[in-house]
């Protein structure tokens, strides 16, 4: 950090002392032969006893390992490598552990998602829990050679399991049951004591899959956190000097957003709240309903700084950027299989919202964020509101709102709803398989109102599946009623390319 003033003294050329050092005295003998040494030698102190490492003890039922690295991101956090082995000693958090590395005796708090119980299956890599069906195949087919393989819970049978195996290009999928005396099976002429009993036997021989057992499929993506840290998690408004702005990303009707850091150690997402356009209370009564929606396809909101203007709005920071964007540029790569499990996920983040009585009021690309792997997540809920009592939110006169991706009742007589948010969706998914074209192409704001009105529909983009054209339609139909939850377009869009046949019954196993 700047220059420092003090400069390096230079060693004379003949390799002499530095300044002032007093001469080292002569070992060995005087220049006399016969003289008496000065000093005789001395033996060496032995070499210091390796010191053995802390013994952390306790019940072994609170030892965990760690399933991925986490680096601190606050003093009282604990910075751990995966493999690492942990005793938690406090679990009344449930989002944030206090533990210990049994490695070093060092403590401190630990996201608890980030960890599982020793000798469980979720320690296991090939041990993916809930995950569905279509995750499974698409982490397979990204992650897997042949033979690459998992275990998740079962979607349909709660309590047992499924196997996914990868076999050439394509993904299969086994049942896992159990006995009464609580072994597995996949062919009921062999049962196992143990999940890992299970793994082990088909890894030596296929014995009936469709391929013997390879490598796992080792979960990639990192879980996100519940807030920053332990400290920060319910103390959400935080000090403006722990944030520094980095880069500009883009900004909007209520003000810019930032790539920033927080605490030094932390990459986040900074929005900058505009001057006069929100009431401060009416700011700080929406970011505490915020900052209770908690989805995996929802941008979680980390904290507030509201000391001074501009206010800050501090949420994670998605690596892709705006959805639109994304189909601007990278995304134009991807297929139609992509980007319906990109809307899946969108739709999935919706029917959360729906459940909880929220309303985005503003979906489109541009408020979609991109991570790692075309992961989505539903963002900025500048316009959202929380709707009490009624299903509809009525807007201030004057309120401006984006028409081409508003439901005409919301447009003309200002009544929002989850329904409308629903109009919205179905402009999306045009945006999906255009790539970001405009809707409407060609029509003004208000060519687009009078036209809806009248019962005109935006025609099925070249290359879109009737069945998908069909949701679109579904989601714009004239009376609100009659269109779709979105926990609806969620499942009709997750079964889009659903082979039937992909799943291998036990009595089909040899």
């Amino acid at each position: 950090m700047g220059c420092c003033g003090s400069k390096e003294a230079k060693a004379p050329a003949n390799g002499g002392p530095v300044g002032h050092v007093a001469a080292a005295p002569q070992s060995g003998y005087s220049g006399n032969a016969h003289a008496v040494p000065a000093r005789a030698h001395q033996p060496l102190p032995p070499p210091p006893i390796p010191q053995p490492a802390p013994v952390v003890s306790g019940n072994e039922d609170n030892l965990y390992l760690a399933l991925y690295d986490y680096a601190a991101r606050a003093e009282d956090d604990l910075t751990f490598k995966k493999g690492d082995k942990l005793l938690v000693l406090n679990q009344s958090d449930g989002d944030w552990w206090q533990a210990q590395l049994v490695s070093s005796g060092q403590k401190g708090f630990i996201p608890s998602n980030y960890v599982a119980k020793m000798q469980s299956i979720q320690a296991e890599d090939w041990f993916h829990g809930r995950i569905k069906r279509q995750d499974a195949e698409k982490v397979l087919l990204l992650c897997g050679q042949h033979g690459s393989f998992l275990i998740r819970e079962s979607e349909s049978k709660p309590g047992d399991y499924s196997l996914s195996v990868k076999e050439g290009d394509a993904v299969k999928h086994y049942h896992i049951r159990r006995m009464d005396d609580g072994s597995y099976f996949i062919a009921r002429r062999i049962a196992f004591s143990t999940l890992a009993e299970l793994v082990q036997h088909y890894k030596v021989a296929a014995d009936g899959l469709c391929v013997a057992l390879r490598e796992p499929c080792k979960q990639t993506d990192v879980p996100d956190t519940v807030g920053l840290s332990h400290s920060t998690k319910d103390h959400w408004e935080i000090s403006r000097e722990t944030i520094r702005l980095l880069r500009k990303l883009g900004s909007g009707q209520f003000g810019e957003v930032w790539e920033g850091i927080w605490n030094g150690t932390t990459n986040v997402a900074v929005k900058t709240l505009k001057a006069g356009s929100m009431e401060p209370s009416e700011f700080l009564k929406e970011a505490a309903v915020m900052k209770k929606l908690r989805h995996p396809k929802l941008i979680q909101l980390f904290a507030v700084c509201t000391d001074q203007m501009p206010f800050y709005i501090i949420t994670e920071l998605m690596k892709n950027g705006s959805l639109l964007d994304y189909l601007h540029d990278k995304g134009r790569a991807l297929r139609l299989p992509q980007l319906i499990d990109m809307a899946a996920q969108i739709a999935s983040g919706m029917a959360y919202l729906e459940l909880q009585n929220f309303i985005h009021r503003d979906l489109a690309a541009r408020n979609v964020l991109v991570g790692e792997n075309n992961v989505c997540k539903v963002g900025d809920f500048g316009l959202s509101r929380l709707v009490e009592n009624e299903n509809e939110y009525t807007a201030k006169e004057g309120a401006k709102f984006p028409i081409k991706w508003t439901a005409p009742e919301a447009a003309m007589m200002n009544r929002f709803s989850i329904k409308s948010d629903v109009w919205s969706f179905g402009v999306l998914l045009t945006e999906l398989v255009t790539y970001g074209r405009v809707p409407y192409p060609g029509m003004t704001n208000a060519e687009v109102l009078q036209q809806v009105e009248r019962g005109y529909r935006m025609p099925a983009p070249p290359g879109t599946p009737e069945s998908l054209y069909q949701i679109m339609l579904d989601c714009w139909k004239a009376n609100p009623e009659e269109r779709p939850r979105f926990e609806a377009l969620q499942w009709r869009l997750e079964d889009f390319f659903v082979n039937t046949d992909s799943y291998t019954e036990a009595n089909n196993v040899s």
